[in-house]
This record gives C-alpha cells, structure tokens and sequence, in this order.
C-alpha cells in the first residue's frame, strides 16, 4: 500500500470546495438558506483524528518491538486503511467547508463571524483528522531492512496472537 500523498489529499480538498460552493449556491437559487455544519462536526472530526492514533499505537510498538503483544497482521492493514481514508475524508470535509466559506464570502453581504464560526472550525477540524491520519498511516509504517528495497523482514512482529480464534 502506497503511504497518501499530497496530490490526493488536494484531489479531495478540491472537490469538496467545489461541491460545497455548489451545495450553498443550488440551496440559493431555490430560495432556501445556506447549508451551515452543525457545531458538533468539528469536535467528531477530532475525536475521530483521536481515535485513528489511539488505533495506531498497538501497531507501532509490535512492529518496533516496543513492549507490545504482537498485532494480528489484518487488524494492521485495517488500521492503516482507516488511517488513509481518514486523512481522505478530512481533506475532502475540509474541503467542503472552505467551499460554504467562499460562497459565503463571494455574497454582496459580508456575513459575521458568528455565523461563519462553525465553518471556520469544520476547517479546522478536517485539517486536524488529515493530519491524524497522516500520523497513524506513519505508526503503521513497517520499517525498512538494510538489505532490502522494500519495507519489513523476517518478523515484523505482525504475527497472529495463538489465543486469537
């Protein structure tokens, strides 16, 4: 599995700008209000961020050898994947929230910062589970061998646990 690049997240982060600028804009047209993310979003999205780390910490001891019991190799691959996506699904709901922002910016209409406050933190927020993610798709990393091109080894301490059944 390749580690998310930096094109991948700015994918994502772009279109959901797009999506979120279109979103306010149809609501608009149709007489209805803005869409604004509910004050709750930002502190799941890091509670979220929080949780992917928490997640990824068993992982980076077993493959360091660091006191740890060793990790069933799926539940590894899981964690890493989760970790990806997560850092994916926060560039893409940042994203969104930077597009309401411009909307909102772009009105005739300067509105205050009381009522863009929620989407000022839904930036925040996503940027915070995009750099979580980063972090536990780094804890999950495998470390590389001298002798060798690829990452991990003869016991990567990713053996399955004898009592798992």
């Amino acid at each position: 599995m390749k580690r998310t690049g930096i094109g991948m997240l700015l994918i994502a982060a772009g279109i959901g700008a797009v999506a979120g600028f279109v979103i306010d804009q149809v609501l608009t047209l149709s007489g209805r209000a803005t869409f604004s993310p509910s004050v709750m979003l930002p502190v799941l999205l890091v509670l979220l961020g929080v949780f992917v780390i928490v997640m990824a910490l068993p992982v980076r001891r077993a493959t360091r050898g660091l006191h740890g019991a060793p990790v069933n190799p799926f539940r590894a691959l899981r964690t890493a994947i989760l970790a990806k996506s997560s850092s994916i699904v926060g560039a893409a709901v940042a994203g969104v929230a930077v597009g309401l922002l411009i909307f909102l910016l772009t009105r005739p209409v300067t509105p205050s910062l009381g009522s863009m406050s929620a989407i000022i933190a839904t930036v925040v927020g996503g940027g915070a589970l995009v750099a979580a993610g980063l972090i536990a798709e780094h804890l999950c990393t495998i470390r590389k061998d001298d002798d060798d091109e690829q990452p991990g080894g003869d016991d990567p301490g990713l053996r399955p646990r004898l009592h798992d059944h």
